[in-house]
């Protein structure tokens, strides 16, 4: 399979560039897996598509404030400094803006917090050290950064704390913090509608991918076989496994929000361990891939070319269908349709239900 494959022109004015209010809002287009039926609703009607029974399963991770605008400590140019993840206490795997970076730079931000770029890893990022650590450190960046959007949405600093509002789940847990990118499918949950699922006798449980470079990084080699997910770290506790286990040895359906929570229960179910799980996970999810745990995804509309839209395109198979592509045509033939009906792509746009 090339890169090519999965690649469609996107008109620039269907790029959400903010959420609906309410998020249940949003459109939602429904494709069946089995026949490729499409049908068009809105985020609301999905309680109409649950049964009594039924698994939700949410990614509660919360996205940090990982951008932080610094100074040179010599020469005062600006620097940006993008957290990914923290390899040991004071120490973070980082993007870093500009071109003038180099090992040994020492760069200020505001309120004391300084840092020292340790090595080049070669591999787009660096290793920074803070001279801060632990639960001082975080609520410092809480306080000083702002909110990682994605470059295709514009904002400003006038807008970080709209931004911080905006971009990040209603059941977010604060004690899950350390996404770099927020698990997006997840933004068409209002509190009102998830008391009307719960009231349906849908049952949620919750998991923890914490989103980093693995999830948005883009594919750079042609045969996508060959491309390797960044590591991103999970959490799933034994309480949750017991009840996912339970739902599929009972026939009951287990629907994933997300690809996060897709790539989640599908890389550490597959270890068969009913124990709490922390670890990491570079589970890539393309066409030919057989699902084991997920039995529907709900999902927005992915970036060209991206791992997610691979991972999309390998769920709408159905398990009749003979060619390894065959999930790969309904999405690109769902994705024509909602660009004919100008449904709104990306992170803040509108949502798919695929089962």
């Amino acid at each position: 399979m090339r890169l090519k494959d999965f690649d469609y022109y996107l008109p620039k004015n269907l790029i959400a560039q903010k959420p609906l209010s309410p998020r249940d809002k949003s459109r939602l287009l429904l494709l069946a897996k089995k026949t490729g039926k499409i049908e068009h609703k809105h985020f609301y009607n999905i309680v109409d598509y649950f049964n009594k029974g039924d698994v939700l399963v949410l990614n509660n991770t919360k996205v940090m404030a990982a951008r932080l605008i610094g100074q040179r400590a010599e020469t005062g140019g600006k620097v940006e400094v993008f957290l990914l993840k923290k390899i040991k206490p004071g120490v973070w795997q980082c993007l870093i803006g500009g071109h003038k970076r180099k090992e040994n730079l020492q760069v200020e931000f505001s309120q004391g917090l300084k840092a020292k770029i340790l090595k080049n890893n070669l591999d787009g990022t660096w290793s920074v050290e803070f001279n801060r650590t632990g639960e001082a450190f975080m609520k410092l960046i809480e306080k000083i950064g702002r909110v990682p959007l994605p470059p295709y949405i514009k904002s400003s600093s006038a807008k970080a704390s709209e931004d911080k509002a905006n971009y990040q789940t209603v059941y977010a847990d604060d004690k899950k913090i350390g996404s770099v990118a927020a698990p997006t499918a997840g933004f068409h949950f209002t509190p009102g509608l998830m008391k009307k699922l719960k009231n349906k006798g849908v049952q949620f449980e919750c998991v923890t991918l914490q989103v980093g470079l693995g999830t948005f990084a883009p594919v750079k080699v042609d045969d996508i076989t060959e491309h390797k997910m960044h590591a991103e770290y999970v959490e799933v506790n034994k309480i949750t496994m017991r009840n996912i286990i339970k739902a599929k040895q009972e026939g009951r359906r287990v629907i994933a929000v997300g690809t996060t929570s897709a790539r989640t229960l599908e890389s550490v179910f597959n270890k068969k361990e009913l124990r709490d799980y922390k670890g990491w996970t570079d589970i890539f999810i393309y066409p030919g891939y057989k699902f084991k745990i997920i039995d529907g995804l709900i999902t927005n509309f992915h970036l060209p070319k991206s791992t997610l839209i691979m991972l999309v395109s390998a769920f709408a198979k159905a398990s009749a269908d003979k060619s390894a592509l065959a999930g790969r045509n309904k999405i690109f033939k769902a994705y024509e349709e909602a660009i004919k009906k100008k449904y709104r792509f990306f992170s803040y746009g509108d949502a798919m239900l695929i089962a």
